[in-house]
């Protein structure tokens, strides 16, 4: 067996200067002196015979070599990350997990599907269970993916990390709502009127968008921003929340996930518009990244999650 002459440090050294751009900063971060940083770059650079940064200035900037390096090491300190774990504790690796959910299906899918999960795997009665949950934005949640820095991701909209593998899940439904009381739900109601809103009054209504970078956002700019040429004016708000709050209070139309707004259609504070538009649906996804080691606990969420039979499609 030959003799490896690569180190998990100088692996750790190398990722900490790739994301920071200096190995002053980096050396911060790993507890490290700057002196001792700058020699770990450089031995590891003739270790392997290639070049990893360009230099430019105080700055480090990976190159192509570096870029290239940079998802291989992520994976194997991943993997080192999870031997030293079950090493400490031999069911640790089994009964502990890393969700990320954009912020639709982590505030209005996931819960169910973790209760199923739950009860599947019968974890109310594990020694020892620890898991963690990040909600954010689709890009958010897969960059934190693509770095190791969650196992699993189920994301609202097109993934754009070439590391991940993209498995299409649930379908999910966006609809226009607004007040009951907005002049375009009152038109809508008029027996005297075209019972649907045409594409013109649309054009002219104020809208509550999320932000870039949001699965929602992209998928409407996709499915609307054709028809509306233009949002000529709109409020940008950070979550769904905001903008169902600001819909039912009369702000403006809102373009959103039909689960995130069932309850409010429900109990009258928001209505469903009827449009000449085409029935919108959007893809969710699950994504890993393409050299993550499944863990049993792993295994057994994707499994879960594939069965797809604990919400309604719609």
């Amino acid at each position: 067996m030959d003799v490896l002459r690569l180190t998990l440090r100088q692996l750790q050294i190398f990722v900490a200067v790739a994301r920071s751009g200096s190995t002053t900063a980096a050396s911060e971060q790993i507890a490290l002196s700057q002196s001792a940083t700058s020699s770990a770059i450089n031995e590891l650079e003739r270790v392997l015979s290639l070049r990893l940064f360009e230099r430019a200035g105080k700055r480090l900037l990976l190159n192509d070599n570096g870029r290239a390096l940079l998802p291989r090491a992520l994976a194997l300190l991943d993997g080192a990350a999870g031997v030293e774990q079950m090493a400490r504790d031999s069911s640790a690796q089994a009964q502990s997990l890393r969700i990320g959910a954009s912020t639709t299906i982590g505030n209005y899918v996931l819960p169910t599907l973790l209760g199923r999960f739950l009860t599947q795997q019968q974890l109310d009665q594990a020694p020892a269970w620890q898991s963690r949950v990040m909600i954010g934005n689709t890009s958010v949640i897969a960059a934190a993916v693509a770095a190791f820095e969650l196992d699993v991701g189920l994301i609202e909209g097109p993934c754009h990390e070439a590391t991940l593998e993209v498995t299409p899940w649930l379908q999910d439904e966006l609809v226009i709502v607004a007040a009951p009381d907005h002049p375009l739900a009152n038109s809508s109601r008029d027996p005297t009127v075209n019972a649907r809103v045409p594409v013109k009054a649309l054009r002219e209504a104020l809208w509550l968008l999320r932000e870039a970078g949001s699965g929602t956002r992209e998928t409407t700019d996709q499915l609307i921003l054709p028809q509306l040429r233009s949002y000529r004016r709109s409020i940008e708000l950070g979550s769904s929340e905001a903008i169902q709050r600001a819909a039912a209070q009369g702000l403006g139309l809102a373009c959103l996930s039909h689960w995130a707004v069932e309850d409010l259609i429900e109990t009258g504070r928001l209505c469903r518009l009827p449009t000449t538009l085409p029935k919108m649906l959007r893809q969710c996804y699950l994504v890993v990244h393409r050299g993550k080691q499944m863990t049993p606990a792993l295994r057994g969420f994707i499994g879960c999650v594939s069965v797809g039979d604990f919400l309604p499609r719609p």
